[in-house]
């Protein structure tokens, strides 16, 4: 397993979706501030009562990894799930801090003299997001700030063309960093007490650090599209 990890190694692509991805939540989050500085006063008027809310939310990753402008292949589907807060500061502005249970990485395609299927890449972490929430529309909020996360576990499953799993390889945690840490934007819509998002989140830490799989992956960072439900209770 290791061997045909390290033999299909050649996965970088360019892939500029990524990057207008952040470049439009920053222009969506320098649209937000301006509204904010520009009206102030209708912004206070907006969103929820000055009482804290606590819920539970879960929902879908699809995640991949990048080097600077170079995104490897292909996408994976994972999930998300936990806990978080909404503390209002005004009417129009509140503190979002949560702790999720993520699933990030990637997958390659290969094809060689071992026949043909997807090494998924797992890193699962245990996130830690704090966004400033702009209500800018009754219901409708931007959020934005900064994210800490801390890796759990790391493993590579091999699935071949057919859809079955040929094995499961546990990677060494010690081989990444054991801390990532990086930015996110989003965007969210309140109905009662039930919230819908999207948010994405750019790594600004490698994920590698020693031994073969550290090696092979480490200059990628981690680059992820959220798509949840919050529930308050």
């Amino acid at each position: 397993m290791r061997e045909k990890l390290a033999s299909d190694s050649h996965f970088l692509t360019k892939n500029p979706i990524m990057k207008n991805s952040l470049r439009a939540i920053c222009l969506a989050v320098v649209c937000m501030a301006s509204t904010a500085i520009i009206n102030p006063l209708s912004a206070q008027e907006q969103g929820p009562r000055l009482t804290p809310t606590f819920g539970i939310k879960g929902g879908v990753n699809l995640s991949n990894l990048y080097v600077d402008d170079v995104t490897k292949e292909d996408m994976k589907v994972g999930g998300n799930v936990g806990l978080y807060a909404k503390i209002p500061v005004t009417r129009g502005f509140s503190v979002q801090p949560e702790v999720l249970w993520s699933m990030k990485g990637a997958q390659e395609t290969y094809n060689n003299v071992f026949g043909s299927g997807k090494y998924r890449f797992n890193l699962n972490y245990i996130e830690v997001p704090v966004a400033a929430v702009f209500n800018i529309a009754p219901n409708f909020n931007l959020h934005a700030g900064p994210y800490v996360a801390f890796l759990a576990s790391a493993k590579v499953k091999d699935i071949d063309s057919k859809g079955n799993i040929n094995g499961v390889t546990d990677l060494k945690t010690s081989d990444f960093n054991s801390t990532d840490f990086g930015l996110l934007g989003g965007l969210g819509f309140d109905v009662g007490n039930v919230t819908l998002g999207a948010r994405y989140t750019h790594g600004l830490q490698e994920i590698g650090k020693s031994g073969l799989a550290g090696n092979i992956t480490k200059n990628s960072k981690n680059s992820v599209f959220s798509f949840y439900l919050g529930i308050g209770l």
